[in-house]
């Protein structure tokens, strides 16, 4: 299969290639999500899509995204700006839609919401960037418990009126995970408490793999060959790149350049954290979960997996592409 093969400037003909498309059959309405933002954007084609499901690359692929797209010319805005997260409520749906419009560059959209709760367009350029879940799990819980109070006032604010409350997370890692294993937000997911699912979010964009306009990218592989991965995104895109910006490029792209210089990438991500951007942008590292969890936590991890994820999907989310 070959995620990379191009289809710039044309549309996809279903009925040729004999594909099922998505459709968006879920609606996600919270503190943090307004899935029905979408119903405002107006697509351009060769649009690009980012998704993950949380603490997975987010940032950096939006970061590769925009380097390719602008190499070596000044950027016209700060990247947080450039691709905006469309779906969050602390922009609202006015703000969002006039910043798009405004941009007159091939434009980069961030979302975390499932491909079932979003409108598919066949000429934008999907790129999917997955984690194996345990170490998403790592980096939420240093994410979520370091969260400001203020910020949770905001959050219990919106659903004051839904009689709904959101807590900080206890100081038990164990207390944490066996809520995070156990509950749910949304009643169609089965764990992800207290924000979403990451396999009900990497199941519903797996479902659709066949389709050439999506590309899956793994965090692993971003760590072992940042070139190759970002050669690979630009073929994917369509993007020739300056040979004479690469180096500079790929060296501004290193975890550690941008965790050195976390304010210009999550200046806005970072403000509702104790710790700013650097806590936003932390270790970037894998398996700091070995020696943490029990065995017996490994164990409801590998029977959620199990239950959620087809075997091909499950390697590829615990290894990505070069295990």
């Amino acid at each position: 299969m070959n995620h990379s093969r191009s289809t710039r400037g044309r549309e996809l003909n279903p009925e040729r290639l004999n594909m099922i498309l998505p459709e968006r059959t879920k609606i996600y309405d919270n503190h943090i999500f307004n899935s029905l933002a979408w119903d405002h954007y107006q697509h351009r084609v060769e649009d690009i899509i980012i998704t993950t499901s949380l603490k997975s690359g987010t940032t950096w692929m939006q970061a590769i995204v925009e380097n390719l797209i602008f190499q070596n010319k000044t950027m016209p805005d700060v990247p947080w700006r450039l691709s905006p997260w469309l779906d969050h409520r602390r922009m609202s749906v006015e703000e969002s839609s006039a910043l798009l419009e405004s941009q007159t560059h091939r434009r980069c959209i961030k979302t975390h919401l499932p491909l079932n709760a979003l409108p598919y367009f066949s000429t934008a350029k999907y790129i999917y960037v997955g984690r194996n879940v345990l170490d998403i799990f790592m980096s939420f819980w240093n994410h979520y418990r370091h969260i400001k109070p203020e910020r949770f006032e905001k959050y219990n604010e919106f659903l004051s009126s839904r009689n709904e409350v959101v807590t900080p997370c206890s100081d038990n890692i164990h207390d944490f995970f066996s809520d995070w294993i156990s509950k749910s937000m949304f009643p169609w997911e089965n764990e992800g408490f207290p924000f979403w699912s990451p396999l009900y979010h990497l199941n519903s964009w797996w479902e659709y793999q066949h389709l050439p306009n999506i590309l899956f990218v793994h965090y692993n592989d971003l760590l072992m060959d940042l070139h190759g991965e970002i050669r690979r995104i630009a073929n994917y895109l369509g993007i020739e790149i300056d040979e004479s910006a690469w180096k500079g490029m790929v060296e501004s792209l290193t975890f550690k350049h941008m965790q050195n210089n976390a304010e210009q990438f999550v200046l806005k991500e970072g403000d509702f954290l104790e710790g700013g951007a650097k806590r936003f942008l932390y270790k970037g590292t894998n398996g700091r979960w070995r020696g943490v969890l029990t065995q017996e936590e490994l164990a409801q991890y590998d029977h959620a997996v199990s239950q959620q994820l087809k075997a091909d999907c499950s390697h590829w989310m615990k290894n990505g592409l070069r295990d």
